[in-house]
């Protein structure tokens, strides 16, 4: 009986081990690029990329100077926190009244609405891009914060509104049930009652339309036309010409972009983690 118990704990220690390796071998092929992005955002010269050994012996912090005090940067960088922030806050109420009325509520075609929602996201954005355009021209809104953010919401909803969905079904119904008893309407019962409890989703569905908005790349290139309101992942192309690139002019803007989404999310990790298991365990 000792012999059995001896092997398990070996058995069990090793297999921590190998899961420990495992864990830091993958943690290490997911910093490398960031840490080489900041690494090469420190040489001076645009060709430092190509001969990283020589970059020890120069470091500096010119880059970030030169990005910092004669581009764009800051009006890129305001640019993309009114353009998120906006998709962040519509795109999420959108979200959760579409996701807490397909979750509570059985109307005709709620179903299918799921459905076709599901559906809009099979489409790659090069086929959207045109008709999108057409769209947009014909409403007046090309070149527009407003055009923007009704596209990057027309991305964001569909998904969130099936992540929350999920989260409101692990909502024990008889929290409605409670509030209409006493006599909250609706919409009364959804954001007094059923909102503060789903927190956490919201938070993930925040952070997910907030970072669609922050990095793409696309959308904002074809339909934003003026450089003073191009966000901070168009402004990034903007060191890259027909003959040249300046590769250590776009790492350091790509470390500066980088720099506020990994603030919030270390602020709302949390919510983050509670959010995705709790969506990925019920409903």
């Amino acid at each position: 009986m000792a012999t059995k118990v001896v092997s398990r704990d070996h058995g069990r220690r090793r297999t921590a081990v190998l899961s420990h390796l495992a864990l830091s071998v993958a943690s290490l092929v997911a910093l490398f690029p960031i840490v080489w992005l900041v690494f090469i955002s420190l040489g001076p010269d645009k060709d430092d990329y190509l001969h990283p050994d020589r970059i020890w012996s120069k470091l500096s912090f010119s880059n970030y100077a030169f990005v910092t005090e004669h581009t764009k940067f800051f009006t890129w960088l305001g640019n993309t926190a009114l353009i998120a922030g906006l998709t962040c806050v519509i795109g999420v109420m959108f979200a959760a009244t579409t996701g807490y009325a397909v979750s509570r509520m059985r109307f005709p075609g709620y179903k299918k609405l799921m459905w076709v929602l599901l559906v809009t996201q099979m489409f790659p954005i090069a086929v959207l891009i045109v008709p999108m355009y057409q769209i947009l021209g014909d409403l007046g809104l090309i070149d527009t914060y407003g055009g923007l953010i009704l596209v990057y919401c027309s991305t964001a909803v569909p998904y969130c509104a099936w992540m929350l969905k999920g989260y409101f079904d692990s909502i024990p119904i008889e929290i409605d049930e409670a509030g209409r008893v006493d006599g909250l309407t609706p919409f009364g019962t959804f954001f007094r009652l059923i909102l503060p409890l789903a927190r956490p989703g919201l938070a993930v569905a925040a952070f997910y339309t907030c970072l669609t908005a922050w990095g793409e790349v696309a959308f904002a290139s074809t339909f934003m036309l003026d450089d003073g309101k191009y966000t901070l992942a168009v402004g990034l192309f903007s060191f890259v010409s027909q003959h040249d690139a300046q590769w250590n002019y776009m790492a350091a803007t790509a470390v500066l972009i980088a720099i506020p989404v990994s603030a919030v999310f270390y602020l709302v990790q949390k919510h983050l983690v509670t959010g995705m298991t709790a969506g990925a365990t019920k409903g």
